[in-house]
């Protein structure tokens, strides 16, 4: 759920800090005083479009910030955040963060970590789910009905629908393989005479493996053969040689010997010292064995500048380093193969295409009968929900039907099949909102009210599946009142016990039904407007409500109206506290 928002330099709010609770929270307040712009701020934590337009006038930049708490480790955001490397600290909090330069440059944080837009919505979309007033619109697009009715499914086409995209995934590489060695002959002979070329010119330069790396260290040591043979020399005749560093020594292990045989207690370092003049002795007779065999090759290093030389114009044109050249050879051999027995190759991949498309078809038409399966749990549960809101005359219907297919779509049975990533199925949501009229796609509806009720009722059964913490809608109980208003208020209440809800709204039965009441205003400071946000004890909550069902000043009677209408509300969640239990 979300526990708190704050916002800072966004839009006429200047500084505000909103605490939420569980269960429904309604904002109410007049026109006007920034209860959408609250809104805006959670679709833009959220990653929701941005501009500078969002920025409060004469400040730098909007800071929004979101706490959330997720006490559920099974949700679906902890699995998002590993694998998006993000840590979710042990008291189960997310803190989103979105700042908004002047610039119109966004900057986004996940638990203080920088992360891209499109991580902070690929999170977002997991914890709040927002449906505003043209919310309706989506709902109505046709495309998006296939992967709503797959989340109502859930577990009962989860492994089905995973075989089966593994398998289009197979389909399309194969088929994409098979178009490209069917291209035109004269592209193809093109590309084998560049092939052939590049893999002449690689086998030409007989190049062995790492030989770039040992060369190199040649070259080096060619290159510096004289200050090597200069330092080598001093060193070996820093030690070697009348008074020099090895006669000292042996001058120091005589006299240590000799005082061995005073004190036994020296017998160790006598033998340390030993043990080191003849290691350097040694040590000193190879460097003399290094240096005399130092020879000077100003041609061998002249031919190693060349073969580099060679080396270095065939990486520019195939790989960072002769390991890349020769793993780029290989590869082209191989292609130049395939290209020569192109008729061959093209066989098989055509074969290992169908074979794929006959299991593809065989788990198309296994969701195809799964999805009509759900679809008749999805219709009766919507006619439910329907019902509950006053539209049981509505006839509710789920059409799913073959996608459209050209002569271009693999042939299976005698008939052309589009596959599609997700099967071969179109759905689309079909209603009838009084007897007698025909059945229509949900884009045909009119009224403004019965939109507000079937949305109301598809998200009622569609949000438990998607797991969303948060739930907002903004003034979705538009154009209607009386009795279908009461059961837009209790239905709203009922999403409330499964997910936080917060909710927008002018009606007064939605607000009675509020577990917290949050009353935005707007107040001239210091020639600044600002927004403010109250918590409204019953009391205020009474006025507020009375206000609502005047639409202008209140009222003694008003007031009894706001009173009787909470205790009808409390007496309705009395009736599903003891339903649930």
């Amino acid at each position: 759920m979300l526990v708190e928002l704050s916002i800072r330099n966004f839009a006429i709010i200047e500084n505000l800090t909103v605490p939420f609770e569980k269960g429904l929270t309604v904002l109410t307040g007049e026109t006007g005083a920034g209860k959408s712009i609250i809104i805006d701020a959670i679709s833009l934590l959220i990653g929701g479009r941005g501009s500078a337009e969002f920025v409060r006038h004469g400040a730098n930049r909007s800071e929004i910030q979101g706490l959330f708490h997720i006490d559920n480790l099974s949700h679906e955001i902890y699995y998002k955040a590993e694998q998006l490397g993000i840590e979710i600290s042990e008291d189960q909090m997310i803190v989103l963060q979105r700042d908004i330069t002047s610039q119109g440059k966004s900057i986004c944080r996940v638990n203080g970590k920088l992360v891209t837009l499109g991580i902070l919505r690929e999170l977002g979309e997991n914890l709040v789910d927002i449906h505003g007033q043209h919310e309706h619109q989506h709902l109505m697009q046709a495309e998006r009905h296939l992967s709503l009715l797959d989340q109502f499914a859930g577990d009962k086409i989860t492994s089905s629908l995973l075989e089966y995209k593994q398998l289009f995934k197979s389909f399309t590489q194969l088929s994409a393989r098979v178009k490209q060695f069917s291209e035109n002959e004269q592209k193809l002979a093109q590309r084998l005479d560049l092939l052939q070329y590049q893999l002449n010119e690689i086998e030409k330069a007989k190049l062995k493996p790492e030989e770039d790396i040992h060369l190199s260290e040649e070259r080096f040591k060619l290159a510096n053969s004289e200050k090597l043979y200069k330092t080598i020399h001093d060193s070996y005749h820093a030690l070697y040689g009348d008074g020099k560093g090895l006669d000292w020594i042996l001058f120091a292990m005589n006299n240590v010997e000799d005082a061995a045989n005073l004190d036994k207690e020296l017998k160790g370092l006598k033998e340390t010292i030993s043990n080191c003049y003849y290691l350097l002795e040694e040590a000193t007779f190879s460097l003399r064995d290094y240096y005399e065999g130092i020879e000077f090759h100003p041609e061998r290093l002249n031919m190693v500048e060349a073969r580099l030389n060679e080396i270095t114009q065939l990486k520019r044109k195939y790989g960072a380093d002769v390991t890349n050249i020769l793993e780029y050879s290989a590869k082209i051999e191989e292609e130049i193969d395939t290209l020569l027995n192109r008729e061959e190759k093209i066989q098989e991949l055509e074969t290992q295409r169908d074979s794929v498309c006959e299991d593809l078809f065989v788990e198309a038409s296994n969701l195809t009968e799964l999805r009509q399966a759900v679809a008749n749990e999805l219709v009766e549960k919507i006619h439910q929900q329907l019902k509950d809101l006053f539209m049981e005359k509505t006839k509710f219907q789920v059409e799913i039907s073959e996608r459209s297919s050209s002569v271009r779509d693999p042939l299976i049975n005698g008939k052309h099949v589009h596959f599609h990533e997700a099967g071969i199925d179109k759905v689309e949501f079909l209603l009838s909102t009084n007897p007698g009229e025909p059945i229509k796609p949900l884009a045909k509806i009119a009224s403004g009210g019965e939109i507000s009720r079937i949305m109301l009722a598809l998200k009622s059964i569609f949000s438990i599946h998607r797991g969303i913490t948060s739930l907002i809608f903004d003034e979705v109980d538009t154009g209607v009142s009386g009795r279908v208003a009461q059961a837009i208020a209790e239905k709203i209440y009922n999403i409330s016990k499964n997910s936080q809800v917060l909710c927008i709204t002018h009606l007064p039965q939605v607000a009675a039904m509020a577990s917290s009441h949050l009353y935005i205003s707007k107040e001239q400071l210091e020639n600044k407007t600002v927004t403010k946000v109250t918590t409204l004890s019953k009391e205020n909550q009474v006025e507020e409500i009375a206000r609502m069902l005047s639409g202008a000043e209140t009222t003694p009677l008003t007031r009894e109206s706001a009173k009787e209408l909470l205790s009808q509300a409390n007496k309705i969640k009395d009736v599903y506290v003891k339903l649930t239990n």
